[in-house]
This record gives structure tokens, sequence and C-alpha cells, in this order.
């Protein structure tokens, strides 16, 4: 099973609107670890890893979000995976 990480930026109206915590649900359902936070420029800034299938999944889901949210934008980038740095998936503030 390979690994991959992904680091992304979300772009749209995506603060305000429970993306994070439902970032989280769908990560948690999908056993990934890693982390969400809302950025100062309005941005949602997302880390995830885990078995490649699991991420392309997550990637996805990203672009569409939660129900209240209009996503306009996904950047990311895929880094190499440290296995258990991140511990598990949290909101942070």
């Amino acid at each position: 099973m390979a690994e991959k990480r992904i680091h992304a930026r979300v772009h749209g109206r995506v603060q305000g609107v429970f993306f994070r915590d439902h970032t989280r649900q769908k990560a948690l359902e999908l056993g990934l670890e890693g982390w969400v936070r809302n950025v100062a420029d309005g941005t949602v800034e997302v880390m995830f890893q885990g078995d490649e299938d699991k991420v392309g999944q997550m990637l996805d889901w990203l672009h569409v979000g939660s129900p209240l949210s209009m996503v306009s934008a996904v950047e990311f980038e895929e880094t190499a995976p440290v296995p258990g740095e991140l511990g598990g998936f949290h909101i942070r503030y």
C-alpha cells in the first residue's frame, strides 16, 4: 500500500461554512492523518496523508467541500509522507 501526502490551499467561500469540521470528518472517515486550519487571507490550508487511493478521494472532496461552501480553486503539492508525524486529524486554530 503506497502512502501519499498532500499540502493544499482551498480558495472560495470556505470560512464560516463549517468547512474545517466537514474536512476533519471526511479525513477521519477515510482514515487519513493531518490537519486543517483557516488562513488570514480567507483560504483554508489542509495537510493530509495516508493510503494513496484515500488521499485521492480526499483531494476530490476538497474540490466540492462542505454543503455551504463554494470552492473556486484548490492548489496543492505532493510532499514525502512522514509516517506517524501527524497523528490523527485535527482542526488547528
